[in-house]
């Protein structure tokens, strides 16, 4: 990928988008096209077809999505699988049909199935039923890498398709009925060490166990990809090491320095009990992933809660 060549970040304001937009400038890449959603309504079949017809884009980054945590996939559920329907079909066939060199797809580790052995390896796609509380999510995201390896096939498109585990990083959601356990953990005790509360609650036993990857290593892992991967196969990317909710919140204790205790709230759903992406296959290929846990933690907490050199709003 040349660095003067053109390339389009889709979702460029998420937390994705955003990490591989900076990862992009700080490897010299200078020709970044992009669009916010009000400029370019990706859903809009016209809207995606004049923008590809103008701008000719020769790499994509397909990271735009409408994404959330358990409560918001499983209440907004016809919008899970619309929109994410309708931005994939729009950007991939228009990616084909204006003969873009490359494009890399990132879908979710929640397309496995619920009870998939662990660690997920790439295989056990399709074998099994969904998690009731995020399929249509889940299958929308099928269906877009399904998309790459079916253009692939048919039309010979060098379409890609990376699927991270569990993120968190900067431009994160931190709003408590739509974002993603770690960001909703880390408001949650930094708003309890302010009021001086007794305890913060978490949803569920505190027993499912999760992975986590900085936003940053998924960044250099879509651009590693990007140079070194032309599979039909998906492509896992996790960190490879998994931790219960409850070893995260005690970790989210200590980095906020709250002093309270943790209640389990055991009426709100676990969801999935165990969920660890099995990496071996990036791993073979050269790549791994370097952000600690706890560092990362650390710094998001600094950067967003005590220095707030990131800007973002609690709703």
């Amino acid at each position: 990928m040349e660095k003067s060549a053109k390339i389009y970040v889709a979702g460029h304001r998420g937390m994705v988008g955003s990490a591989i937009v900076r990862k992009l400038k700080n490897e010299g890449y200078s020709n970044i096209i992009f669009r916010t959603s009000k400029e370019l309504d990706l859903t809009n079949q016209q809207a995606v077809t004049d923008f590809f017809a103008k701008e000719k884009p020769e790499y994509v980054f397909l990271a735009a999505a409408k994404v959330g945590g358990i409560h918001a996939n499983n209440v907004f559920r016809a919008d899970f699988i619309y929109q994410n329907l309708m931005i994939e079909c729009n950007v991939i066939h228009q990616s084909y049909v204006n003969g873009v060199k490359k494009l890399l797809f990132l879908g979710s580790s929640c397309i496995y199935p619920k009870n998939a052995p662990q660690p997920i390896k790439e295989e056990y796609l399709l074998t099994s039923v969904l998690e009731e509380t995020n399929e249509p999510y889940a299958l929308a995201k099928i269906a877009g890498l399904k998309m790459c390896e079916n253009y692939k096939r048919q039309y010979g498109c060098n379409f890609i398709s990376g699927m991270p585990t569990n993120l968190y990083g900067p431009n994160d959601n931190y709003d408590l009925n739509n974002s993603h356990v770690l960001p909703a953990l880390l408001r949650k005790f930094h708003e309890a060490k302010e009021a001086n509360a007794d305890s913060v609650e978490i949803w569920g036993t505190g027993n499912p166990r999760r992975e986590f990857l900085h936003v940053d290593d998924l960044a250099d892992a879509s651009l590693f990809l990007m140079k070194n991967y032309d599979g039909l196969q998906l492509v896992n990317i996790g960190f490879g090491e998994d931790i219960s909710i409850g070893e995260l919140a005690e970790i989210v204790k200590k980095t906020t320095e709250f002093k309270g205790t943790i209640k389990n709230n055991t009426s709100k759903p676990d969801g999935t009990m165990k969920k660890l992406m099995d990496s071996a296959f990036i791993n073979s290929l050269g790549w791994k992933a370097k952000i600690k846990l706890e560092d990362g933690i650390r710094k998001i907490y600094n950067d967003v809660f005590i220095d707030k050199t990131e800007t973002i709003t609690l709703r």
